[in-house]
């Protein structure tokens, strides 16, 4: 029998299993209490995906507004399946959900940025209409 999936917003009683997928994911942990003020003051959209009863990723995605564009920018920032939940269609459902929420703000286009050589997310990506860009990223570390 197939498990139910389920994608939804997170909420600040979510910290602790955001807190253990951001490890598995990023490596690093956050005290609970920060997590919790980022879900409760911040304008990012965190999503949880669930493999019935069990959360096996998250996804990130933010908006925001520059004079230099008429419109709102979206970005996805960050999106995490564990291995064991991969390939059941759990990354489609939580690009579809924040796209829904983007599209909610006013948003009309979305970025995603990801690693060269990260083929899965760059496949389940392409699968959802994203499109290769030619953009070269820079980063330089403050401090």
């Amino acid at each position: 029998m197939e498990k139910v999936k389920l994608i939804r917003l997170a909420s600040p009683t979510d910290a602790s299993v955001l807190d253990r997928l951001n490890e598995e994911f990023n490596g690093g942990r956050m005290p609970l209490e920060e997590i919790e003020y980022s879900l409760q003051q911040s304008d990012e959209i965190v999503a949880i995906a669930y493999l019935g009863d069990e959360p096996v990723g998250f996804a990130c995605a933010q908006s925001f507004k520059s004079f230099c564009y008429r419109e709102l920018v979206g970005e996805i920032t960050e999106m995490y399946i564990q291995e064991r939940a991969r390939r059941q269609g759990l990354a489609g459902m939580l690009l579809v959900f924040l796209e829904e929420q983007l599209i909610a703000r006013g948003v009309s286009t979305v970025k995603v940025l990801t690693g060269h050589c990260n083929r899965q997310a760059i496949g389940a990506y392409e699968k959802s209409g994203y499109k290769r860009e030619d953009e070269v990223l820079l980063e330089k570390e403050l401090g």
